[in-house]
């Protein structure tokens, strides 16, 4: 997996600062940018983030390249919809020459199993090869592909809902490919925005898990914002 930062709103904190204070200022956004000082941005970001002001929050936002991940992982990925995304086409990009996968550690470790599973890749290539030779279109091919199949997708989230998909998939309950991801944006974001980010992740960082009776047991260590 390669997760890549390609862009993010320049000085995130500032930008988010500035557009909670607008709502109490009699001056504009343009003086409040260059204006507010660190420590003034801190009492903001501190107002905002115990209070629950998280609109202030969507004002900005970060594009992740990932690469090397499954379609088990995108198809859980795509269901955070105040997102955007751009993925791979297996409709219009064809995988004549073979198809890379992702391959669980627990079928890896299996010899039996990892077997099976390479046995199972092999002829599913070898059965889409045969369609496209037989001229089936590659959108009609591609119905025999696995979620295992490789694909790169180009994601866009803001703050509010990058610190929900952290609290839910950075938790150890969550699928281990989209856990990883997570854990990986997270430690790219976080330079960017450090009292934003400070205690993002599971919700158990914060305070009392929130699985109920599906709680691992195994909580991360609580973190606390200065």
């Amino acid at each position: 997996m390669q997760v890549e930062l390609l862009y993010h709103t320049p000085d995130p904190e500032r930008a988010v600062a500035t557009a909670a204070r607008l709502c109490y200022a009699p001056v504009g956004a343009s003086e409040l940018m260059e204006t507010l000082d660190e420590e003034r941005i801190h009492k903001v970001l501190s107002t905002i983030m115990t209070g629950g002001h998280f609109s202030t929050l969507e004002h900005a936002s970060y594009t992740f390249a990932i690469d090397g991940v499954s379609r088990a992982l995108t198809h859980q990925l795509v269901r955070h919809r105040l997102a955007s995304f751009n993925q791979q086409s297996q409709r219009y990009v064809k995988f004549a020459d073979g198809l890379e996968t992702i391959k669980p550690d627990s079928i890896a470790g299996n010899e039996e199993a990892n077997k099976l599973f390479d046995e199972m890749i092999e002829k599913t290539v070898e059965a889409y090869q045969t369609f496209l030779e037989l001229g089936i279109p590659a959108e009609d091919a591609r119905y025999i592909l696995p979620n295992a199949a490789e694909t790169k997708i180009v994601v866009t989230m803001n703050i509010r809902e990058l610190l929900h998909f952290f609290s839910v998939r950075c938790c150890n309950r969550a699928q281990w490919e989209i856990r990883d991801l997570a854990w990986r944006m997270l430690e790219l974001v976080r330079p960017t925005a450090p009292y934003i980010f400070a205690d993002a992740g599971p919700n158990c960082v914060r305070g009392a898990c929130t699985e109920g009776k599906m709680t691992c047991g195994k909580p991360y260590e609580r973190v606390k914002r200065d």
